[in-house]
């Protein structure tokens, strides 16, 4: 079987890193446990307490593992026998590592259920991965993706369907992917503490927090409207000509709108589901659209460098955006509650999309036939 580029490997690469984020978040502190000797590293102890939410969570959270593990294999040239290996392999391996590693962060519960569950997740999704390839899902699947887009995208899908996921984590502007640099400054201020340059660069941080307080009047609209071109323009970079990318565009309008949405149904309530929807959001939604529609016919060298326009735009001016109280509180409860089990891969996605939509279509761009 010839060897093809996968989107599965692609996403199988993200989940692997978005799992071991999960796992050891906080990161901090790294502590020896008290009392432990070396050989009690090796066995997991069993949990004295446990949710019904929580073993949800760790075996759900691995059943995309196995089932990218093993479309990552079909869809590679492995065969059959190597899919199974690398869809049943890394899941124990690496879920007893990272339980390992709990034992060193004093927020985290190492847990020999939560690796059974983990593993169990895992190979069930090896197992619908057997069924769906049973049954020509993933052939057909391949059969969808040729008529859609051309070859050589499989970064690119695997980059659009994880964009709907960076949503889920609540933004201080609707669609504002990128929102990392606040965070990389209180870190940075954190470094600097008790150094000759701490004072200089708190004073700097001040100053730049005190001049993103408010968005002038107009911006919000177009940090929305970046927000949903950028997927928009990611997808006609590579999508095949004719009709089929129009039902792209209004695909990603349904698809951001409804992501966003759900985050703020989460964050707020159901009932508050839509009340992202302002004055100021549907002017952001209609020029995207619209510039998204002009698009279409434009070559797919240049969708793909507008698309890097809109993503540096889009990064310049979310990190300007201030974060409100409402959304800091939610932050909080996303932090301590029960959402820490999406807080890493949401975030996590969140933060690096942009960047890693940069660096794909550098590479697109960089070829010679697109």
């Amino acid at each position: 079987m010839v060897r093809r580029q996968s989107s599965a490997t692609w996403l199988l690469l993200a989940y692997l890193a978005l799992i071991v984020y999960a796992s050891l978040y906080p990161f901090w502190p790294w502590t020896w446990p008290p009392g432990m000797a070396l050989r009690d590293l090796i066995g997991l102890p069993w949990p004295k307490y446990f949710g019904h939410f929580d073993m949800q969570a760790n075996a759900l959270g691995y059943l995309p593992l196995g089932l990218l593990g093993l479309a990552a294999g079909l869809r590679s040239g492995l065969g059959l026998r190597g899919a199974l290996l690398l869809g049943l392999l890394p899941a124990p391996a690496l879920s007893f590592l990272l339980e390992t590693l709990q034992f060193f962060l004093p927020g985290r519960v190492p847990s020999s259920l939560d690796w059974l569950l983990n593993v169990g997740g895992a190979w069930l999704g090896v197992l619908l991965g057997l069924l769906l390839n049973r049954f020509g899902g993933l052939r057909r699947w391949h059969e969808v993706r040729a008529y859609w887009f051309q070859p050589h995208c499989a970064g690119a899908l695997a980059l659009l369907m994880l964009w709907p996921v960076g949503l889920l984590f609540p933004t201080p502007v609707p669609l504002g992917l990128g929102q990392w640099l606040p965070r990389l400054q209180n870190l940075a201020v954190s470094l600097l503490e008790d150094t000759p340059w701490a004072l200089q660069w708190a004073e700097d941080a001040d100053v730049a927090l005190d001049m993103a307080r408010a968005l002038p009047p107009g911006v919000e609209a177009i940090i929305i409207a970046l927000g949903l071109m950028a997927p928009s323009l990611l997808a006609l970079s590579v999508a095949q000509r004719g009709w089929r990318r129009l039902w792209l565009v209004f695909g990603f309008l349904a698809l951001g709108m409804l992501s966003t949405a759900l985050s703020t149904a989460m964050n707020f309530g159901p009932q508050h589901a839509w009340a992202w929807l302002t004055l100021a959001t549907w002017p952001g939604l209609a020029a995207a659209v619209l510039f998204s529609v002009l698009a279409m016919g434009l070559p797919r060298r240049l969708c793909a460098a507008l698309a890097l326009l809109v993503l540096c735009a889009l990064i310049a001016l979310i990190s300007q955006a201030p974060t409100s109280p409402y959304l800091h509180l939610s932050l909080q409860a996303w932090e301590q509650g029960r959402f820490i089990n999406l807080y890493g891969l949401a975030q996590w996605i969140g933060w690096v999309w942009p960047f890693a939509a940069i660096a794909w279509l550098l590479t697109l761009i960089g070829r010679r036939s697109l």
